[in-house]
C-alpha cells in the first residue's frame, strides 16, 4: 500500500470512528435504508447468510465463509468488532479488503452518506453511526466485487441491526444468554425476540439448543413469517437432527463426527478448542447445506474436510505464545466465559493458571470474575487502552471480594500486566499457564504485544 492510499486510509478510518460508536445504538433502519436506496439497494444484488446470537457469531461467520470458498464460491464477509484493522470487518474471499478498495468504497459513499444524514437529521432521524457507514460500505462492495453470496454478522440483537436492511434465505441464530441488556432487554426471551428479527419469509433458519422459552419464541417467529426451523438436537437426543455425534480431543483440536441435514460427516479434524467450537461448526456446516442444496444435498466429505482443517478464530482461546503457554480468548460476558471455562478444563492442563483480565465499564464485571474464581490461581487485573474500560482499581476491588486479596493483582498497564503474569505462572516450576480474557479489546491488544497481527 503506497503512502497516499496509507494517508487517506488513516483520514477515512478517523472520519468514521468519530461518529457515535457501534455500542451506541439508536433502534431504527430508516438511515441506513435510505442511504441503500440513494446507492441502488446494493443488498438486493447478493444472497445472504445472516448470524445472530450472544457469543460465537465471528467464528461461525468465518466458518461459513471458508466451508463456501472450498466450493469456490466468491463470498463476501462482514463481522465485527476488528481486532486489529477496521478493514478486518469488509473481507472479500477470505482477505480484507485492500486499503484502496476501502478508501475508494467510502469515497463512493461519502456524498450520498451527507445528503441522507442532512435529510435524516432535518426529520428529527439524527445522524449515522460508526456502525451503520461501515454496513453500507460492506454491502456496496460486495455488491461492486461482485460476490456470490455474503456472511454477515449480526452487530447487536438483530431486528434493529443495520445489518438487517438486507433479507437473508439462511439465518444462524447461536445460542442466546445475557448481554447488552440496555439495549435488548434483561430476559432472555426479550434478546431473543431482539434476535429473532432476523428471520425472514421463507428462509431456512439453525439454531443452537436454547433456553425453552427462547425456542419457542423461534418457532413463533417462524410460524408467523413461515420459515423453516431446525435445532441443534446434540442435547435433546432428538434422533435424526443435526448432532455432534462424536467428540475427542487432539493434539491442537478436537476430532469430531457431525450429523448435518442432509449427511453425515465423520472423522473431521477441527483445530479449535472447546466443545463449543464444535457446535459453531456443525451450524455453520448446516448452513452451508442450506445455502448450496436446501438441506437436502450433502457436501462432499473431502470438500468439508478441507474447510475445517483451515478453520480459525483469532483472539478465540488462541495460543500466542509458549513458555509459558499463553491463551487469549474474547470472552466478554458470562455465557462466553461459561464456554472458555469447559475449553480450559477440556484441553489443558497447567500447574499453575494465573489469570489477566480487563473488561469495558458496562459489563457485568462481577459475573465473569465469579465464574473465574474457581479456575485461576491468581488474577492479574488490568485495563486496555478503551476509553469504555472499566478502572483496574474499581476492577481490583471487584476481583478481591471473590478472589481474596492475596490471590488479585492489579497492575494498570498491559504490558507490565502481561509481564507480571509471566512472572507469576512460572514461580513455583509448575509448567504454569496465562489466560488473558474480559474483552475483544484485551484479546487484540495481547496479541499485537506478542507480535501476532494478523
Amino acid at each position: 500500500m503506497d503512502l497516499s492510499v496509507r494517508k487517506r486510509l488513516r483520514e477515512v478510518e478517523e472520519e468514521i470512528v468519530s461518529r457515535a460508536p457501534e455500542h451506541d445504538i439508536d433502534p431504527t433502519l430508516a438511515r441506513t435504508q435510505a442511504l441503500l436506496e440513494l446507492l441502488g439497494d446494493p443488498q438486493s444484488t447478493f444472497p445472504l447468510v445472516h448470524i445472530t446470537g450472544t457469543n460465537g457469531k465471528t467464528t461461525m461467520a468465518r466458518m461459513v465463509e471458508r466451508l463456501l470458498l472450498e466450493l469456490n464460491l466468491r463470498t463476501g464477509r462482514f463481522t465485527s468488532p476488528h481486532l486489529h484493522d477496521i478493514r478486518e470487518r469488509i473481507v472479500l474471499s477470505g482477505e480484507p479488503i485492500s486499503g484502496e478498495r476501502f478508501v475508494d468504497t467510502y469515497d463512493e459513499v461519502a456524498p450520498l452518506l451527507a445528503l441522507t444524514e442532512e435529510r435524516c437529521v432535518a426529520d428529527g432521524l439524527g445522524r449515522f453511526s460508526f456502525f451503520e457507514v461501515l454496513v453500507v460500505m460492506a454491502y456496496a462492495a460486495f455488491a461492486d466485487a461482485p460476490v456470490d453470496v455474503a456472511v454477515v454478522e449480526v452487530g447487536m440483537g438483530g431486528q434493529w441491526d443495520a445489518t438487517n436492511v438486507a433479507d437473508a434465505s439462511v439465518a444462524v441464530i447461536g445460542p442466546i444468554g445475557l448481554d447488552h441488556e440496555r439495549y435488548l432487554g434483561s430476559e432472555l426471551e426479550d434478546i431473543a425476540g431482539e434476535k429473532a428479527g432476523i428471520i425472514k419469509p421463507g428462509a431456512l433458519v439453525l439454531s443452537a439448543a436454547q433456553d425453552l422459552g427462547v425456542a419457542e419464541l423461534l418457532r413463533e417467529r417462524c410460524a408467523e413469517v413461515g420459515a423453516a426451523l431446525v435445532f441443534d438436537t446434540t442435547a435433546s437426543g432428538e434422533g435424526g437432527g443435526p448432532a455432534v455425534l462424536a467428540r475427542d480431543v487432539a493434539i491442537g483440536g478436537q476430532q469430531v463426527s457431525l450429523r448435518g441435514l442432509a449427511a453425515d460427516y465423520p472423522d473431521l479434524f477441527l483445530p479449535l478448542h472447546g466443545v463449543h467450537q464444535a457446535h459453531n461448526a456443525l451450524l455453520a456446516l448446516c448452513a452451508v447445506e442450506a445455502f448450496v442444496g436446501g438441506g437436502e444435498q450433502p457436501l462432499e466429505q473431502e470438500v468439508v474436510r478441507a474447510a475445517f482443517a483451515a478453520f480459525d478464530s483469532p483472539g478465540r482461546l488462541e495460543i500466542v505464545r509458549r513458555s509459558p503457554t499463553v491463551l487469549v480468548d474474547a470472552a466478554h460476558n458470562p455465557a462466553g466465559v461459561r464456554s472458555l471455562i469447559a475449553a480450559l478444563v477440556d484441553s489443558f492442563v497447567f500447574g499453575r493458571t494465573i489469570g489477566v483480565f480487563a473488561c469495558m465499564a458496562d459489563k457485568d464485571a462481577d459475573g465473569m470474575l465469579e465464574l473465574l474464581e474457581p479456575v485461576f490461581d491468581e488474577i492479574v487485573i488490568t485495563r486496555t487502552t478503551s476509553m469504555r474500560a472499566m478502572d483496574p482499581e474499581r476492577l481490583g476491588a471487584l476481583a478481591t471480594e471473590f478472589f481474596g486479596e492475596h490471590r488479585v493483582h492489579v497492575v494498570r498497564d498491559l504490558p507490565d500486566a502481561l509481564d507480571r503474569a509471566g512472572e507469576l505462572a512460572d514461580e513455583e516450576g509448575v509448567g504454569g499457564g496465562v489466560v488473558a480474557t474480559g474483552s475483544v479489546f484485551i484479546a487484540a491488544e495481547v496479541r499485537m504485544l506478542l507480535g501476532k497481527t494478523s
